[in-house]
């Protein structure tokens, strides 16, 4: 108990997110369990780790309506995301509609050049002999002034027919280098081009990433929030479990302080000879289930009616009958079953246990405020004289042979049971329990 009662007094360090409820549950003891010298300590211990409990209940609480917030901010934030969803998915239009723009520019570039290029083709001899024939002329210019007399003649008509090709090659250069600009300034065109497409191609893929990333982001975030919702709020139904639990023991232990509070009161009234205070049944149930009582749990007076029967059996003879021998039963006699246990049925101390004349082995109880209770039929007995007993604890079993005290009418083994006041003995109809008596009467 002692090792129970410091697990109790611990709850308080293993209350932590860790700690799974059915481990915690565990730690709360049953409050029959408890020694009543130790109830009050108990109690306080308990009251000590429910305030640290209701304490992390309070943060938990607040982790949640946090997460909750986040949640909603989230949530609301929503529109502004659709916002920049639509404006980022206007902007990917845009883009596409540029790079098809782009694109239809690059291939009427392709063409000219390809146009150039086959102008350039067809003139490639032509422009050939042009270019050879004026890179001799500018090798061997022929003299203009110094000129063989003989060939006058030649020289002349070389002249003129100089003089009629230069202006056609002359034509034929500033044509081919019109051309040559114009391939020249559509390949820079067409790179220009091309890099502009690459660049809103790379535009065009970093806001479909970034739109991408908002998307997941928000659900990700969405997410982590709701499972850390899940995990506190079930931590946080763990926490109030946990309360729960030590509320009942609290309670269930001030309900044993007052019931021990109340037995003490009525035993102090019974020594003094004062009337007894009615108990009700959960202060008689909470009183006797102190396992560690050296003392009656309540006086039996005030035990009137919660009283356990010795055995379970028929009624063969009542109070006040006739016994057969032309007397009157001073007690009640119940057939048994051979080697029945028999139980004793109130607190008390052992005044005598033995053999006693022809009645077999007999057991009398003090139970208190000059109550005795006579046990006659026992074939053994398992308790020692002096010692105290508690109601319900085996004192001894039943034999096979006929108890005479129980009248002439038993035929078998039968327990016999009186209850003395001050040494008078005194019907002990209505002290028993209602489930006593059914046994007692044969009809449980």
């Amino acid at each position: 108990m002692r090792i129970l009662l410091a697990a109790i007094a611990g709850t308080g360090l293993v209350l932590g997110h860790t700690a799974t409820p059915s481990a915690q549950e565990d730690l709360v003891p049953a409050v029959e369990e408890i020694p009543a010298g130790e109830l009050e300590q108990t109690t306080q211990s308990v009251q000590g780790d429910l305030e640290s409990l209701r304490g992390e209940i309070g943060l938990s609480e607040d982790r949640i309506e946090t997460i909750r917030s986040e949640i909603e901010a989230l949530d609301g934030d929503a529109t502004q995301l659709g916002a920049e969803l639509i404006a980022a998915g206007q902007r990917v239009d845009l883009a596409d509609e540029d790079i098809r723009l782009i694109e239809e520019r690059l291939e009427a570039l392709f063409a000219s050049e390809q146009s150039v290029r086959a102008r350039l083709d067809g003139h490639d001899r032509s422009i050939s002999n042009l270019l050879a024939s004026l890179q001799r002329i500018s090798a061997q210019p022929p003299p203009a002034i110094i000129v063989d007399p003989s060939d006058a003649l030649g020289s002349a008509r070389a002249a003129m027919l100089l003089g009629a090709v230069l202006p056609q090659l002359q034509e034929r250069a500033e044509t081919v280098t019109e051309s040559l600009n114009e391939l020249v300034a559509l390949k820079q065109t067409a790179l220009a081009e091309s890099e502009r497409l690459n660049a809103n191609l790379t535009t065009l893929n970093e806001e479909r990433l970034r739109i991408a990333t908002i998307i997941e982001a928000r659900n990700q975030g969405v997410e982590w929030l709701n499972d850390d919702l899940l995990r506190e709020e079930a931590e946080a139904q763990a926490l109030a479990d946990r309360a729960t639990s030590l509320e009942q023991l609290i309670a269930g232990l001030e309900g044993r302080i007052a019931a021990m509070t109340a037995a003490d009161e009525a035993t102090r009234a019974a020594n003094s000879g004062q009337n007894v205070p009615t108990l009700d049944p959960e202060t008689l149930r909470l009183a006797f289930a102190d396992t560690a009582r050296t003392e009656p749990a309540v006086p039996i007076e005030a035990a009137r009616g919660y009283l356990s029967a010795p055995v379970a059996g028929a009624t063969l003879t009542t109070y006040g009958a006739a016994d057969g021998y032309g007397g009157q039963s001073k007690g009640i006699a119940i057939s048994t079953a051979n080697g029945a246990t028999v139980s004793a049925p109130a607190d008390g101390w052992v005044v005598h246990s033995g053999p006693f004349l022809n009645y077999g082995q007999i057991v009398i109880l003090n139970a208190g405020q000059n109550y005795l209770v006579v046990l006659a039929g026992l074939d053994s007995v398992a308790v020692e004289p002096g010692a105290f007993v508690q109601m319900g604890t085996p004192i001894g079993t039943m034999g096979d042979a006929p108890n005479l005290e129980a009248g002439a009418g038993a035929s078998g083994p039968a327990l016999y049971i009186e209850l003395r006041e001050g040494g008078i003995p005194i019907d002990p109809e209505g002290w028993w329990t209602a489930q006593s008596q059914q046994q007692e009467s044969g009809t449980s």
